[in-house]
């Protein structure tokens, strides 16, 4: 069944998609076995850029969605606990990055690497399923639209100077419906350097090893 919303959540779908995206081709670097996927992964801008953009998202979710969402919903502690959820759902994900860059560090413990990265695709994916699908609804039920400009300025302010790379990043394999709905938030200008400048030194880009 397809959720109406009454906000556009289209960029945390996107962002959801892009990083879903990111974990597929992680995981498919991981199973190859004419190569070290140890070397691979760690020598993969692909896997640098995929922590960098989730600590994005999930600091902005920390810093500027779940403590305004929690206060709304004070009064009703059956929601509130799903609150709850997804902030220890974030907890869960960083000791397995650091447990991925361990192993990328120790070439003694390569043999960790697929059960680590495993854990990490069935825990994430679990999690943005988690929160599409029961917190979205109640946030979108408590949200104001200052509440979302707030998240949306705080995810933004984190990427920081890195947008040139970052949303053609997001951007990558969207459909056009998205593309246009996120690029026309825009102003001319940078859409014209989105189109001419920043998706062209993308696509020059080797995020994963080839096949």
């Amino acid at each position: 069944m397809t959720t109406t919303f009454k906000h556009d959540f289209t960029m945390m779908f996107v962002i959801h998609d892009a990083l879903r995206r990111e974990l597929e081709l992680l995981a498919r670097t991981t199973a190859r076995t004419t190569d070290d996927p140890r070397r691979l992964v760690a020598s993969a801008a692909g896997w640098e850029m995929f922590k960098q953009y989730l600590h994005v998202h999930h600091g902005a979710e920390d810093d500027a969605l779940w403590p305004q969402v929690r206060e709304a919903l004070a009064e009703r502690p059956a929601d509130l606990a799903v609150v709850e959820a997804m902030e220890a759902e974030h907890a869960t994900i960083d000791p397995l990055l650091d447990g991925v860059d361990a192993v990328l560090a120790d070439p003694a413990r390569a043999a960790e690497l697929g059960d680590l990265v495993d854990a990490l695709v069935t825990g994430l994916t679990g999690h943005f399923k988690h929160e599409e699908e029961a917190a979205l609804p109640l946030i979108d039920s408590v949200a104001t639209p200052q509440l979302l400009q707030g998240f949306g300025q705080a995810h933004t302010a984190r990427i920081g100077e890195g947008t040139p790379r970052y949303l053609p990043w997001l951007l990558d394999g969207t459909s056009q419906q998205n593309t246009e709905a996120i690029l026309g938030i825009l102003p001319p200008p940078v859409r014209g350097l989105y189109n001419d400048v920043w998706v062209p030194a993308y696509s020059k880009l080797e995020r994963w090893p080839s096949a």
